[in-house]
């Protein structure tokens, strides 16, 4: 380790600049442990630690990329963050970031294996899309059951007011996220 030289912290590199934004010492403390909070938060969704831990409490047998796979056909067909429409693996590849190759082999091994059917579309008979089977659909069932038995526990010593607040406060952050990342177009 000796010669090395050590990377400022990032929040000392930051935090003559949120002064100088204007916000008070105690804004300013805040604001650099929600860097840290969302960090860490982003991390744990990142590597999979909360859908991994969801899918052995509820015996799922699927790897993370499955299962991130399996709900976004369900946040496309019901327009969870995006317009409702049809889960085509095209579709199923922009939401979850990767090339159409690996989607559809995402998407094989879902169909493989019963959770997911291929049917044709609706409003073109030419394309084809992934439907949850009745399997699939018991797996998100039995998903979102032990979610919320978490999230259930998680605030159930916060006060109605602190929930209101937290949801509010949140959905506005995120909304000024997504307009200042709008993401790849």
């Amino acid at each position: 380790m000796q010669g090395m030289t050590q990377m400022p912290h990032p929040h000392d590199l930051i935090r003559e600049q949120l002064e100088a934004s204007g916000h008070s010492p105690a804004a300013v403390e805040a604001l650099l442990a929600l860097d840290v909070s969302s960090f860490q938060f982003v991390r744990q969704v990142k590597k999979g630690d909360l859908p991994h831990s969801l899918i052995e409490e509820i015996g799922a047998g699927l790897d993370v990329a499955q299962f991130h796979a399996l709900t976004a056909v369900a946040r496309i067909q019901n327009g969870f963050g995006r317009p409702k429409g049809e889960a085509t693996v095209g579709l199923l590849a922009e939401e979850l970031a990767l090339d159409p190759s690996r989607a559809s082999r995402i998407a094989a091994d879902l169909v493989e294996r019963g959770l997911l059917e291929r049917t044709v579309s609706q409003g073109d008979g030419r394309r084809s899309v992934l439907q949850p089977t009745a399997e699939g659909r018991a797996l998100m069932d039995a998903f979102l059951r032990a979610k919320w038995a978490r999230s259930l526990r998680l605030f159930s010593d916060w006060s109605e007011a602190d929930i209101l607040a937290f949801s509010a406060l949140f959905g506005r952050y995120v909304t000024g996220i997504r307009a200042l990342y709008p993401g790849a177009k």
